[in-house]
């Protein structure tokens, strides 16, 4: 398939202003010296540069015409993604959609409550928590009595890796770095923030629509992810989800399943592109 320089400017225009909301204030701030708790966190965790969030691809199978901006890009060649680059990646693929299939078939835990946060912080020092500069709603000795009233039970091995020591042997699951595929579950906010990762780990091969579409939906999982945290980020506009209550706990619930039915057709589209690569190497 060959797209006119008509049809790619435009679409690579319109995928650029989508996001420019979110990356142009993010830059502003780092030039400024200034970190945002929440915003800045998809810049930062994952290892996607805002210029590359930002620039646009038709996916593999498509030539641009008259693109020789996109010469020299990692895996073009003559406007269009090469074969030798899907090749490359195959592993990659294979991998992705292992993880992605055992993740859908499973039905979503929503008894977590986002206490993967709190796991994070338990008896640890002021200066020693991520946000420093924000202080708990509950206080230190507060925030312990929350983790140690209530079961931990994280899926998800990034987060638990980040569990204080004294918090690791709480948890009621043991995830390691090699056997994701037996724990993740499509109720894990960051299970469900990662469907982004995995979209920008396929780009180019996959159409850059889709990467945005993960992007914003994980853009409003870590909303609902550090207003449930410890931390107090009312100054930020962010009202905190009360999980220590009964009804911070139903509310969390409803968000965790909102998110989880909206992040399905992320993941089965994921999916099919992989299918549709892995298609493509038969």
């Amino acid at each position: 398939m060959v797209l006119s320089h008509s049809a790619w400017s435009t679409r690579a225009a319109a995928h650029r202003e989508r996001l420019l909301p979110y990356v142009t204030p993010h830059l502003e701030r780092r030039h400024s010296g200034v970190r945002h708790p929440v915003h800045d966190f998809l810049f930062t965790y994952y290892a996607h540069r805002p210029a590359q969030l930002l620039r646009w691809h038709p996916g593999f199978g498509v030539r641009l015409e008259n693109a020789p901006e996109y010469e020299g890009l990692r895996g073009y060649a003559e406007g269009a993604v090469t074969a030798a680059w899907l090749a490359r990646q195959l592993p990659l693929i294979r991998g992705l959609r292992n993880l992605l299939s055992a993740t859908a078939g499973r039905s979503p835990q929503l008894g977590c409550f986002g206490l993967h946060e709190w796991a994070m912080v338990y008896r640890m020092e002021v200066d020693g928590v991520r946000h420093p500069e924000w202080p708990l709603r509950l206080w230190g000795a507060g925030t312990d009595a929350v983790v140690e009233s209530h079961r931990i039970q994280c899926s998800h091995f990034d987060a638990y890796r980040f569990f204080t020591p004294p918090a690791l042997p709480l948890n009621t699951l043991r995830p390691g770095v090699g056997d994701r595929a037996d724990f993740e579950q499509p109720g894990c906010l960051h299970g469900t923030m990662d469907l982004y990762k995995h979209a920008f780990r396929l780009s180019p091969l996959i159409p850059s629509e889709l990467v945005a579409d993960c992007f914003e939906l994980a853009w409003k999982v870590r909303v609902l992810d550090m207003r449930a945290s410890p931390y107090d980020f009312a100054d930020l506009g962010l009202e905190p989800v009360r999980i220590e209550t009964p009804e911070g706990k139903q509310a969390y619930a409803a968000a965790q399943r909102e998110f989880a039915e909206r992040a399905a057709p992320l993941r089965a589209a994921i999916i099919a592109e992989c299918d549709r690569l892995l298609g493509r190497q038969l």
